[in-house]
């Protein structure tokens, strides 16, 4: 439905502003930095202040690194599969669709920048957005027809409702099975099932708390959600990175790059509301490094540092049991394991996987 609704909120939008050439045009025309760069310039010059090439290459890799590959909300779906060929080709099609963001996000929200900059007259009424956040929502408003419009916004909320749905049941399954129960083992399931919806109602409050530290950290919400975003991933990724990849790593290892990764996140984050409250502050070493340095590069520089508490931590504490490891680094998999999961691929997946990826590439270059 959603996608349907935004194919055609593009083809009224593009009806309306005069098409893809138009759009390009006004969007080409308006430079976001110094350097030339302008709105269609994926790639910008590496002075950038929000998007700079090399640390986007860095980090973008190591937040989708993190949400897709090592986050409870997407590897349950993951783990739902039948077998290793199910679960790989449920991530390829996902894939697919992960490409959609461009039509559903990206290219209506150029649509609806460049109607607000020509001014354009909508039923009468003149095209405008009360902030960048509202852009979707805005398109959907002034150009579907009553009906049409009703089914979208019910998408949009029953996709909503899924998507906070799955976050709850995540956040409640982990405290209720990796703390409470690991403490109370003998706890019976209407006590854990207790426990798990009391850690959701906390869940809802603690988010609604949170607000307030939203808007210190970016008035725009895709902001938000990456700046957040670039100090979580670190940590996480680190720690599954050297786990999967080394049989050197420790649990002591693990647990102690995960939290720097917390410590430094939550130093950044409190940097963020601190320096942005309005007062002036002198320059220094704290202020440069946990607030004016990019945080895609801060990303990137937080990833380096969790591995090396890792593998420093891992040289001097007590590695796992062979037995306790066997499958889960690509060094302690047995010749039985790797025989199932070859039989679990073929040519197709293969094509699939490359197909996405000259899509990707495709893009990048046409947005270059």
């Amino acid at each position: 439905i959603l996608l349907l609704g935004s194919l055609i909120i593009l083809v009224l939008g593009f009806k309306e502003l005069g098409g893809w050439d138009e759009m390009m045009r006004v969007c080409g025309a308006v430079t976001v930095n110094d350097y030339g760069d302008t709105m269609t310039n994926l790639i910008r010059s590496n002075d950038d202040a929000n998007f700079p090439w090399l640390g986007a290459l860095i980090g973008s890799a190591i937040i989708g690194f993190w949400y897709w590959c090592t986050d409870q909300f997407i590897v349950q779906r993951v783990l739902s599969g039948k077998n290793e060929m199910e679960a790989r080709r449920g991530t390829i099609f996902g894939a697919y669709l992960k490409l959609t963001p461009v039509f559903l996000f990206l290219i209506p929200g150029m649509v609806a920048f460049a109607m607000q900059k020509h001014g354009i007259t909508v039923n009468g009424e003149t095209f405008t957005m009360s902030s960048a956040d509202a852009a979707f929502p805005t398109l959907v408003a002034k150009l579907l027809p009553a009906g049409f419009k009703g089914l979208v916004v019910c998408g949009i909320l029953a996709a909503l409702m899924s998507s906070l749905a799955s976050l709850f049941n995540s956040s409640a399954m982990l405290f209720t099975i990796d703390f409470y129960k690991k403490y109370r083992p003998k706890a019976s399931e209407k006590t854990l099932l207790y426990v798990g919806r009391v850690a959701t109602v906390v869940v809802v409050v603690l988010g609604i708390l949170w607000i307030p530290v939203m808007k210190s950290v970016g008035s725009v919400l895709y902001n938000y959600l990456q700046d957040v975003q670039s100090v979580l991933a670190p940590g996480i990724a680190a720690a599954f990175l050297l786990g999967i990849c080394s049989k050197k790593a420790t649990p002591k290892g693990g647990m102690w790059g995960l939290i720097a990764g917390f410590i430094i996140g939550i130093t950044r984050l409190g940097a963020k509301v601190y320096y942005t409250s309005g007062a002036t502050f002198s320059d220094s070493w704290f202020k440069y490094l946990f607030y004016d340095t990019n945080w895609l590069f801060f990303c990137g520089g937080m990833l380096l540092f969790c591995m090396l508490v890792i593998v420093v931590v891992s040289r001097f504490t007590k590695p796992a049991p062979a037995e306790q490891i066997v499958g889960l680094t690509f060094g302690s998999t047995t010749d039985e394991q790797k025989a199932v999961t070859r039989a679990s691929w073929n040519k197709w997946d293969v094509i699939h996987s490359a197909i996405i990826i000259l899509i990707t590439v495709v893009f990048y270059w046409y947005f270059w």
